[in-house]
């Protein structure tokens, strides 16, 4: 076999084992694999057929380690465990392998570890004799699995050779362990059904989404490993993140088959993937760009745009391209904040435009400073601005009698004729107010190049109808008029964090790539939205009909944490993007961990105390994972205070990302959108911080607008809550939070 161009692939499973062994093994293990694909022959590997299989082979790593390696053919192997030489001979007849006859995926399985490290330390200790009057033993306990049968757990996809080691579960930990050890179809199958999901749910939720197109040969390995099913990676690079890389890194490498399918996916319009927190949406965004790229002819050029709603979050994007594809992937992908994309659309078209920007909470102090120049007390100043920003701009209203026509959808309060008179009026004012201050707010920037973007289409569109009536011929003289040869900005859009964008963004960026295949790809959730931009995309020109789809497997956070995430959510009704309902069903996770641990203190400053002596309980976790949110800027400040009293930095975390290099991050819960952390604290999660007190006074004055603030609130803790990887606390002072009854009616709060 030497001089062959020999395969050389590593299994998922056979990653995570690798991740825990010593550094050394790891550099040898990078070594092996080098040596391997030069020539698997050599002398110094000891390849060998294991006793009693037909494709088991252990291969030597070095003196202590050896490699087990599956051969799919000739010059195709692929390694499925890493263990201690004394480990590899001892029970051969326990190790299995098999294609699933569900996904067509390769699967790997050691019996003994299962039997071992699963069942039997939850053995029963031998019963001392029993004493005359002792009462009866307690019946033994029911199998967790007993409801179903065999032929039912394997047409879930439940790898057969453990449909007896599952049959033997009795306890929670006891699955819980077993999902550690299992290929991951069958821990998910598991878990589900020990949830309370229906069989049918299961089966359509979980095994659906993976299950083979094509029947399955199981007996074609080669095949098998082909199959997005069986997560592999064989690329020398993706190899050494694999193999020197940490739980945090493995995006870059390995992709579930549900990721897989969407990232490769051929659509033939517009398309959007949603999902709850840490269920790769993201991730799937890279990946696509990536994939979209690689199909481009070559070129200068960069027709690919990625975008999402803020700064902070574009640069991590832009970061975690450049880890994924290096430089090469970089130059043909335009990253930019869509806000920015807006701004620079319109100072490409009006070069004089120099006004300074400002934000919402700014506009907001200029209408009441306008009501109060005016002497009007009926209207409230955040009302009009929503008003203004998402009804008379979202709707590109540009007179009285369109705004008395314009549709208000959503914003709860009815106004009658006379009202909506007054509005246009104060709008009006505004305006000019504005223009005479020399300023502008990002939502009249994302309007005008919304205007600007769709009449660069409109143009576009005309010549080519031109050219299609004169039988493919170009006309000069209507490309002169136009102003160039004008083309559309990019050929594919990607766009991150979807549900925070504004309507007039996503006008713009409809105008901004022509209406084709693969032209749109969306990922978000809407029970994430932290901003008041809710849209249907449907009316906007983007039509996602038939081609929407949803992760629901967490790979970030644990099955503890999530429970307590979605009870924050409460009863909420969240939307899709496209006018109809959106839920989180069959939202769940394979990871497990600690319950979270709730704090009530007296108040603020025992709060700010507590925590930094969590903190200092936690010993060598690095300070740059723990993260601690909190509902004010001015409560951020006052937590690095108190943690650099202690001896403890801190790092508060503003528009550009975290302002330092080491130490806890702290910030807003607005802060924390995208990130992720092994600990996270929220804390000041009292009532009237929240939600806000404003908020609640709206209860009767605005039933509408407080609805739609409690849901924003809910999200926004939400969001926070799921932030964590291993652990989350929350603390209180005073009243607790009204989002937290269900929480702390299961938990009760932890001693202070």
């Amino acid at each position: 076999m030497t001089g062959k161009n020999v395969t050389l692939r590593l299994l998922d499973k056979a990653d995570r084992e690798i991740l825990k062994l010593p550094r050394p093994v790891k550099g040898a293990i990078y070594d092996f694999q080098h040596k391997f694909k030069t020539n698997p022959d050599s002398a110094g590997l000891r390849l060998k057929q294991l006793q009693g299989h037909d494709k088991l082979h252990s291969a030597r790593v070095n003196d202590e380690y050896r490699a087990l390696l599956l051969r799919l053919a000739d010059d195709d192997w692929l390694i499925v465990s890493v263990k201690h030489r004394k480990d590899v001979y001892a029970h051969l007849d326990r190790l299995t392998y098999s294609v699933n006859r569900v996904t067509g995926g390769i699967e790997y399985v050691d019996l003994q570890v299962v039997q071992e490290e699963v069942l039997t330390p939850a053995a029963p200790r031998a019963a001392a004799p029993a004493e005359p009057t002792r009462p009866a033993e307690p019946a033994a306990p029911r199998p967790l699995f007993a409801r179903w049968s065999e032929e039912q757990l394997t047409d879930l996809g439940v790898a057969p050779s453990l449909v007896p080691v599952i049959a033997a579960l009795t306890t929670e930990d006891q699955l819980l362990g077993l999902v550690e050890y299992a290929p991951q179809l069958t821990g998910e199958v598991l878990l589900a059904l020990y949830d309370g999901k229906a069989y049918d749910d299961v089966l359509e939720q979980v095994t659906a989404p993976v299950a083979a197109p094509e029947p399955v040969d199981t007996e074609d390995f080669r095949a098998a490993a082909e199959r997005p099913a069986t997560i592999v990676t064989t690329t020398d690079d993706a190899l050494r993140e694999a193999l020197e890389g940490e739980d945090f890194g493995r995006w870059k490498v390995f992709l579930h088959p549900t990721q897989a399918k969407l990232v490769t996916r051929d659509y033939s319009g517009p398309a959007r993937v949603g999902g709850g927190p840490g269920t790769g949406k993201t991730i799937v965004a890279l990946h696509r760009v990536k994939h979209l790229v690689e199909r481009l002819p070559a070129g200068r050029t960069k027709p690919v745009l990625l975008t999402t709603y803020n700064k902070n979050l574009a640069a991590d994007l832009r970061s975690r391209l450049l880890a994924l594809g290096g430089e090469d992937l970089l130059a043909r992908v335009e990253i930019s904040h869509v806000d920015q994309l807006a701004l620079r659309a319109v100072r490409e078209a009006e070069p004089g435009n120099r006004k300074r920007i400002i934000d919402e909470s700014q506009a907001v102090r200029e209408w009441r400073s306008l009501l109060d120049e005016l002497g009007e007390d009926g209207w409230d100043a955040e009302f009009l601005n929503d008003e203004w920003t998402q009804v008379i701009l979202g709707q590109a209203v540009t007179s009285r009698t369109d705004y008395f026509r314009a549709r208000r959808a959503g914003r709860g309060r009815t106004v009658s004729r006379s009202e909506r008179a007054e509005i246009w009026q104060l709008a009006e004012r505004f305006t000019q107010r504005l223009d005479r201050l020399e300023v502008q707010t990002w939502d009249q920037i994302a309007e005008r190049a919304a205007q600007l973007e769709s009449e660069r289409a409109r143009r576009i569109q005309a010549i080519d109808r031109h050219r299609e009536e004169a039988g493919g011929l170009d006309n000069r003289h209507v490309a002169d008029g136009s102003g160039g040869w004008l083309r559309y900005r990019y050929r594919h859009i990607v766009v991150d964090e979807a549900q925070d964008l504004r309507p007039a963004h996503w006008k713009m960026l409809r105008a901004m790539t022509a209406p084709d295949r693969n032209d749109l790809f969306l990922v978000g959730d809407t029970h994430q939205r932290i901003y008041k931009n809710q849209v249907t995309l449907g009316s906007l020109g983007i039509n996602i009909r038939g081609r929407s789809s949803k992760l629901s497997l967490s790979y970030r956070t644990t099955r503890q944490i999530l429970r307590s995430a979605l009870n924050v959510l409460g009863d909420e009704m969240y939307d899709d993007l496209d006018g109809s309902s959106e839920t989180l069903a069959g939202y769940r996770s394979v990871l497990s961990g600690g319950v979270p641990d709730l704090h009530r203190l007296s108040d603020w400053a025992e709060e700010r105390e507590a925590i930094a002596a969590l903190i200092e309980s936690w010993g060598q976790v690095p300070h740059e994972r723990i993260a601690i949110a909190v509902p004010t800027n001015q409560m951020a400040s006052e937590t690095a205070y108190a943690l650099a009293q202690h001896g403890i930095r801190a790092l508060e975390i503003g528009p550009d990302g975290p302002r330092g290099d080491s130490g806890v991050h702290i910030g807003t819960m607005f802060r924390f959108k995208g990130l992720e952390y092994q600990r996270v604290i929220i804390a000041g999660v009292t009532d009237g911080l929240v939600p806000r007190a404003d908020v609640q006074r709206r209860r009767t004055t605005d039933p509408a607008r407080y609805r739609t603030e409690v849901q924003r609130a809910r999200s926004l803790l939400f969001v926070a809550a799921t932030r964590a990887r291993d652990s989350l606390d929350i603390f209180w002072h005073g009243e607790p939070s009204p989002f937290l009854e269900d929480l702390i009616r299961v938990r009760p709060p932890v001693a202070a």
